[in-house]
C-alpha cells in the first residue's frame, strides 16, 4: 500500500513513541502543521487498513522503579485456562498475560503473566497472589526474571 507524504511524515514523527505530554496528538499535529483529530484519524484509519498493527503504551518499567521485573510460568489445565488469564490479566501489577503450547515434556507451561514490582520479593508476593487465586489449578509454576533491557522500537520506513 503506498504511503502518502503525510503518511511518512506521520510515521517519522512517531517512530520514537508518542510525547509524553497531556494531549500527545495535538503536540504531533502542531510539529505536522493539523490538528490532533486528523492525527488521530489517520492513525486509526491505518490501524484498520493493517499499515499498522497496534498503538500502545511501552512503558519502561526500570525508569519507574519497577527493577525486579519476571515472566511467571504456571501450567493450568487447558480448560480452566481463559478465566485464569482473564482474572490474572486484571492484577494491578500485572502489564502482559497470554497462552503459550507447553513444549512436553519439559516445558510444562501454558499460561504467562509478566510481573513487574521494585524488588524480588515483591514479585514472589504478587506470583503467590496468582498462586492463590488459581488454588488447585495451578499445578505448577516458576519465575524467569529479566536479564537485560531489551529496546522497542515503533514503526521504522526503510530508506527509499
Amino acid at each position: 500500500m503506498p504511503l502518502s507524504p503525510f503518511d511518512r511524515a506521520l510515521i517519522a514523527a512517531t517512530q520514537s513513541g508518542l510525547p509524553l505530554v497531556s494531549r500527545p496528538y495535538e503536540a504531533i499535529g502542531a510539529m505536522l502543521g493539523v490538528g490532533g483529530a486528523q492525527v488521530q484519524e489517520r492513525l486509526g484509519q491505518m490501524l484498520q487498513d493493517g499499515l499498522v498493527r497496534r498503538i500502545g503504551a511501552v512503558p519502561n518499567h526500570y525508569r519507574l522503579g519497577y527493577t525486579a521485573n519476571g515472566m511467571s510460568v504456571w501450567d493450568v489445565p487447558d480448560e480452566h485456562i481463559d478465566d485464569a488469564a482473564q482474572r490474572i490479566a486484571a492484577l494491578p501489577g500485572v502489564s502482559h498475560c497470554y497462552r503459550r503450547p507447553r513444549r512436553l515434556p519439559r516445558w510444562p507451561y501454558n499460561l504467562f503473566a509478566m510481573l513487574h514490582g521494585p524488588t524480588r520479593d515483591s514479585v514472589q508476593a504478587q506470583a503467590d497472589e496468582i498462586a492463590a487465586l488459581l488454588g488447585t489449578h495451578c499445578r505448577q509454576r516458576d519465575i524467569l526474571y529479566s536479564t537485560a533491557i531489551l529496546k522497542k522500537t515503533g514503526l521504522r520506513l526503510r530508506g527509499d
